[in-house]
């Protein structure tokens, strides 16, 4: 299947925020490109890796040592990620067909209001991951419907696997010790979901932190969150958390999703502390189902688009965004559903997007089998929830890539790299962003 979806950016857009540059009018073919190797990771948590069952290599781990000084072979990404993609002792729940490594291509430059990040990678379906859950009538009453590959009800085949697609960055502007050196893996633990040891939800209504901060679940977390940075259950208090926030001691991290970005050319933005959180405000996506009937909230306006829902045979064929200022009405019970129909679970809107939570525009293509995405990122951003990314710095980052209608540990990821904004020749990074004339 060949297919083509492209999202042209706007010089204005947003919440009233001028862009210095159009990014898809940049002549990224004059930008140096750095390939980045992207590796199956499996259940290969922060405590794994402290561990034992992780070869000889615990001690130096411990002590600080980063991961490339172990794996500094030629292609070591790629014989990692091809060995963890199949069954072994850090995956239990293969996924049939799933990619264990991917190149991903990444160039950067900068002007005086923002950083651009363009990514390029191929997917492993023959199509644009934009498709999301689903809300679905049974003939009585509305459910949610298709779920990432991870979860049971796919791996026994008892529901279609659906997720979009999705690229992440993490950033660390040095405050984080141990992500320059160790990455990702900071934030990766034992008990989180799809991961060894997962919460129960009688674990999680026990928790005080967690109750506190009114989570359901356990995501990712920051070592110093924890009074023991390998158990979740030992959460800090609520003013111990606060002074380490206001000390910097979080990870910017920035998603840009197939589904809840590409239709409003936004990439949401959150960090990492002792939960993955969303910055301050609304970012460009909602639930769409009602809490007491759980039916939808918004339906597809017919008159736009010529139909008020579809069925699972229209899958990937077109583009299913509800976008509530554009093809969205609100829901009619009465507007004689039958079984089969289903309305999407997330409607998106950048009217909605405030504040700290819409710093970030993105632009994504997929054609040919690959996405292009190009993510915006303002410089200067002095918000408490923000890296302040400067000209002339170095950023400690971590990417992540999840396709294949999958999410959670279900994807590629980098080892620990370094980003700079136009820092001076000689000074040593994995990717330094070129000054835009």
């Amino acid at each position: 299947m060949k297919k083509t979806l492209l999202f042209l950016s706007l010089a204005v857009i947003g919440t009233g925020s001028v862009l210095a540059a159009d990014p898809a009018k940049i002549n990224w073919s004059k930008l140096p490109a750095t390939n980045i190797p992207m590796f199956y990771p499996g259940q290969s948590s922060y405590e794994w890796l402290r561990s034992d069952e992780h070869k000889n290599a615990a001690k130096e781990v411990k002590r600080g040592d980063s991961c490339r000084s172990c794996h500094d072979e030629e292609d070591a990404e790629k014989d990692l990620g091809n060995k963890l993609v199949k069954a072994n002792r850090l995956e239990p729940m293969p996924v049939a067909g799933k990619s264990g490594y991917k190149d991903l291509k990444v160039q950067a430059a900068y002007d005086a209001k923002n950083l651009y990040l363009r990514y390029q990678w191929k997917t492993d379906n023959a199509h644009a991951g934009t498709e999301h859950q689903y809300l679905r009538f049974d003939g009585k009453e509305w459910k949610v419907w298709g779920f990432p590959k991870l979860d049971k009800i796919v791996q026994d085949r008892q529901m279609q696997g659906i997720y979009e697609d999705r690229m992440s960055i993490m950033i660390d502007d040095g405050k984080v010790p141990g992500f320059a050196k160790q990455g990702c893996w900071l934030t990766c633990h034992d008990g989180q979901r799809d991961m060894p040891k997962q919460f129960t939800k009688a674990e999680v209504a026990a928790n005080p932190m967690l109750t506190a901060i009114k989570k359901g679940d356990v995501r990712k977390y920051l070592p110093d969150s924890r009074t023991d940075p390998s158990d979740w259950k030992t959460g800090k208090t609520v003013e111990e958390l606060a002074k380490l926030k206001a000390a910097g001691y979080f990870v910017d991290l920035i998603q840009w999703r197939a589904h809840r970005s590409t239709s409003v050319n936004m990439a949401d933005d959150g960090y990492v502390l002792e939960w993955r959180l969303g910055d301050a405000g609304k970012d460009m996506f909602s639930g769409n189902s009602d809490k007491a009937t759980h039916a939808p909230k918004y339906m597809w306006d017919a008159k736009k688009v010529g139909y008020k829902s579809i069925t699972v045979d229209q899958l990937y064929n077109g583009d299913h965004f509800l976008v509530r200022e554009k093809n969205a009405v609100p829901f009619d019970p009465n507007a004689g559903w039958k079984e089969g129909d289903m309305v999407p679970d997330y409607i998106v809107s950048r009217e909605d997007a405030k504040g700290s939570a819409a710093d970030n525009n993105a632009v994504g293509t997929w054609k040919d089998g690959m996405w292009t995405v190009v993510m915006t990122r303002p410089l200067g951003l002095t918000n408490d929830d923000d890296k302040n990314l400067k000209a002339g710095s170095v950023y400690n980052v971590g990417f992540a890539i999840h396709d294949d209608n999958i999410t959670t540990r279900g994807h590629q990821v980098s080892f620990e790299k370094t980003l700079g904004i136009g820092v001076k020749k000689g000074t040593k990074v994995d990717i330094n962003a070129t000054k835009l004339p």
